[in-house]
């Protein structure tokens, strides 16, 4: 019996505790762990360094709300603004609410350009998050059933389609920013052109719209770069970010550039918990040892080793569609639904995630070595294998 709403379909199993890549149940089983938290653990699990600062910072202070100054906050915003090249910074508490802020800025930047209800162009197959706003901005009807009646103000085109940005900016002339993932990751690990961000800047450029990049997944190391617009030679307008930001305390931001940075004035948006100083604790350390360990550089070694190991493991399987990678962002799709993968890996020792129903989707910590990689492939090959009776 629980007093837990039933939202999650739970797998069953508990973890007691982790160190690195590597999770203990209950019972005293070992998993490897290519999840992450849903891309959340980077450094894994029980970091010298993030404990560390976690421990130090909650000794001092852990909250005071944002009617005061906080120092911790005032530095991570000096650090993110470094690394990206973005100019200021809201923080909350989670990917939602970090759309959630740039949702909202973008209505207000409208608003103030005379546009009575601005449009926000987003696609086919994103995520951006629960709440009413970020859920309707999502492209997937399941999430979405139930829930109505839905947000307005939004527009969808399909994923990795330019003609059909084109065509509504052609008819709609409320039009105010793109939402867009740089890869679609709860969408199946979607890569786009690799011209796609440059051809959406150029678009948001001429027509006076704001490029707006949902990298929640994409960012703090997974796809190899800090993040993922860093793979194009573009700048985005504003950029959220959350899971791997503070290693699994909850802390996300909403970040902008420009004229879209100085778009919030005083009482236009805020948050009791988001930027405390323990938040803004764990993500510096999150940033400063994905920094020293040089583990944005292994995100991408390792990345490309698992899809190559994978993609020979499985050569010439019936069912394999492709094996496709941005980074530590890897997705292997089949020919039919594999959650039944989900708790095969398990018992086998390997943590995984299925995604689009019939993708699974690797997010492994981005601390993960050679042997450990090839681990996870020998384990998960095996268990497609045997899932496709090969």
């Amino acid at each position: 019996m629980t007093h837990l709403m039933n939202t999650y379909a739970r797998q069953p199993v508990t973890f007691t505790h982790g160190e690195g890549v590597w999770l203990w149940d209950t019972a005293g089983k070992k998993y490897l762990d290519g999840v992450a938290g849903v891309a959340v653990n980077g450094l894994g699990h029980a970091h010298p360094k993030l404990t560390q600062a976690i421990c130090e910072q909650a000794k001092q202070l852990i909250h005071t709300s944002n009617l005061y100054n906080v120092q911790r906050q005032e530095e991570l915003a000096d650090k993110l603004a470094a690394l990206s090249g973005m100019d200021k910074m809201f923080f909350c508490n989670s990917g939602a609410e970090a759309n959630e802020a740039a949702i909202k800025l973008a209505r207000l930047f409208g608003h103030k350009k005379g546009i009575e209800n601005p449009t926000i162009i987003v696609t086919e197959k994103s995520f951006h998050g629960r709440t009413m706003a970020t859920l309707t901005a999502t492209g997937n009807r399941k999430v979405q059933a139930g829930f109505e009646p839905l947000v307005s103000g939004f527009a969808r085109v399909p994923y990795n389609d330019m003609e059909a940005i084109r065509q509504i900016a052609e008819h709609n002339d409320s039009v105010v920013a793109i939402l867009v993932e740089p890869v679609q990751g709860e969408g199946g690990i979607n890569i786009p052109d690799a011209q796609y961000l440059t051809q959406l800047r150029e678009k948001c450029d001429k027509n006076g719209w704001l490029l707006m990049l949902d990298e929640v997944q994409t960012g703090i190391g997974r796809t190899g770069k800090w993040f993922g617009f860093q793979h194009s030679p573009i700048m985005p307008d504003v950029m959220t970010l959350a899971k791997g930001l503070g290693s699994g305390v909850p802390v996300g931001a909403c970040l902008a550039r420009g004229a879209a940075a100085d778009v919030f004035q005083p009482g236009n948006h805020g948050s009791t918990f988001g930027g405390n100083p323990l938040a803004c604790a764990a993500a510096l350390a999150t940033l400063s040892a994905i920094e020293q360990d040089k583990l944005c550089s292994n995100a991408s070694k390792i990345g490309d080793l698992i899809r190559s190991e994978m993609t020979q493991a499985l050569q010439g399987v019936a069912g394999v569609v492709t094996v496709r990678n941005c980074g530590m962002l890897i997705g292997i799709e089949l020919n039919r639904p594999c959650g039944d993968l989900v708790a095969a890996c398990r018992d086998a020792g390997l943590l995984i995630n299925v995604t689009a129903d019939t993708v699974v989707r690797l997010l492994p910590p981005l601390v993960m070595n050679e042997a450990e990689a090839l681990q996870l492939v020998q384990i998960l090959a095996a268990q497609i294998r045997k899932f496709l009776g090969a």
